[in-house]
């Protein structure tokens, strides 16, 4: 098997850039040369050679042809020199991966072969590879990308009036079109059976339907149908206009993990909402303020908490929630309005918080409750619900003239950086 171990989902530089690199031959004995210098670090023999070594792997493994020697050396060490010169910022910028975020990015990498991560390491030991040095390889990577982002995002500008011109064209139409993903089972019945053999079939598939209503999963129930077979599975996201007429009019009336029935002139259909986005989204939002305590070498837990316990307290003898917030709040952010953290919506904060905000009626103010921040007591102005589907099909829109115009600014970022850098090849 042939591993596959970009993580990031496609090579930061076309071909030569590839994370495979790592799978290096152990054979490979050349005396190490600076084949170039890069601002404040060197590009060594052994590196182009094992890198050509990996391309050239790649191109065989791909049945793709292989470049001229010379074109592909001068890509090769380029992409080696924009290398350098990336984790050279990424260096002078502090950037840094912890050891969960590679231990994790490695668990998807083997997790993407089908593997577990024991299982990847033998199998890059196998290749005659070594598990440290693609961890290494993948650490470089992370780090690259980390740079990239922080300094292409912020060349990258999308303006409500491009957003808006892009929602008027045809293409900004059909990329906010709501797409479905439906699950079917389909038993089959023939023109040619009898009205007993059809009913006995009709009754089957009723008997699943209800069972799938009253709370049985959609793909159990259809998996274990073993009187009649059924056939069919999952459709993949699709758009309405892309979808089987028959499910034309039923997609946009049924919700995610629902399930109707309906014929055809093939035989009897049972479908499955698996999941729905892009449709009319209605959200509950809660306006709130709270108080941060957090603890610290003079200040316990139990200490953090008998102090919220006395505001809420002076709270609830007429003092303004407000203006203990102002005296009392270690949250920067909101304790000079307050306290006020404005509307909320779900997800938006960490869940001991929004657990706590959700079972607290408007207008009280919640028992004291610690999260990852520290302790708080928070108040609970109002809520309302509000229709946010505009709102999500104008961020999708933005989203997709970001990704449009990132490889733009990306490839202008490099180029800029590779013609400031002081580069001596050798």
């Amino acid at each position: 098997m042939k591993l596959r171990s970009n993580f990031l989902g496609g090579s930061i530089y076309p071909i030569v850039f590839l994370l495979t690199s790592v799978l290096c031959r152990a054979e490979i004995q050349i005396l190490d040369q600076v084949v170039a210098v890069v601002e404040d670090d060197v590009v060594l023999s052994t590196e182009l050679r094992e890198r050509l070594e990996s391309i050239k792997d790649g191109v065989k493994a791909r049945g793709l042809e292989q470049p001229p020697e010379d074109v592909l050396i001068r890509e090769t060490l380029d992409a080696l020199i924009l290398e350098s010169i990336q984790l050279q910022l990424g260096k002078r910028a502090g950037v840094r991966i912890s050891d969960s975020m590679l231990d994790s990015a490695m668990q998807r990498i083997a997790a993407s072969n089908q593997l577990s991560l024991a299982e990847f390491r033998v199998a890059i030991t196998e290749q005659g590879g070594s598990y440290d040095m693609m961890r290494q390889q993948v650490l470089r990577e992370m780090i690259i990308q980390r740079v990239q982002s922080g300094n292409v995002n912020r060349r990258i500008q999308i303006t409500e009036q491009e957003i808006t011109n892009f929602l008027e064209t045809d293409d900004g139409q059909r990329l906010i079109q709501p797409e479905y993903r439906i699950i079917q089972g389909l038993l089959a019945i023939s023109q040619d059976e009898n009205k007993i053999e059809k009913k006995k079939k009709q009754d089957y598939a009723d008997k699943l339907f209800n069972r799938i209503s009253k709370g049985e999963s959609f793909e159990k129930v259809i998996s274990e149908a073993d009187e009649y077979p059924f056939s069919g599975g999952d459709l993949g996201w699709r758009k309405l206009e892309d979808l089987p007429s028959i499910f034309v009019e039923l997609a946009p009336t049924l919700d995610p993990g629902k399930t109707t029935k309906t014929m055809s002139p093939n035989g009897i259909h049972l479908v499955y909402m698996a999941e729905s986005r892009g449709r009319k989204k209605i959200v509950t939002q809660t306006k709130a303020s709270h108080i941060l305590i957090k603890t610290s070498e003079v200040r316990t837990e139990d200490q953090a908490e008998k102090l919220l316990e006395n505001i809420k307290s002076e709270v609830e003898n007429d003092k303004e929630f407000s203006d203990l917030a102002r005296q009392h709040s270690e949250d920067i952010g909101s304790a000079s309005e307050g306290g006020s953290l404005g509307w909320i919506r779900s997800g938006q904060m960490v869940p001991e918080f929004e657990n706590t905000m959700d079972s607290t009626r408007i207008g009280a103010i919640s028992i004291p409750f610690k999260s990852q921040f520290g302790w708080h007591i928070l108040k609970v102005d109002d809520r309302q619900e509000k229709d946010i589907t505009d709102e999500m099909k104008r961020n999708k829109i933005a989203e997709f003239l970001h990704n449009r115009k990132y490889q733009e600014e990306l490839d202008a970022w490099l180029q800029k950086i590779r013609d400031e850098a002081f580069v001596d090849i050798k």
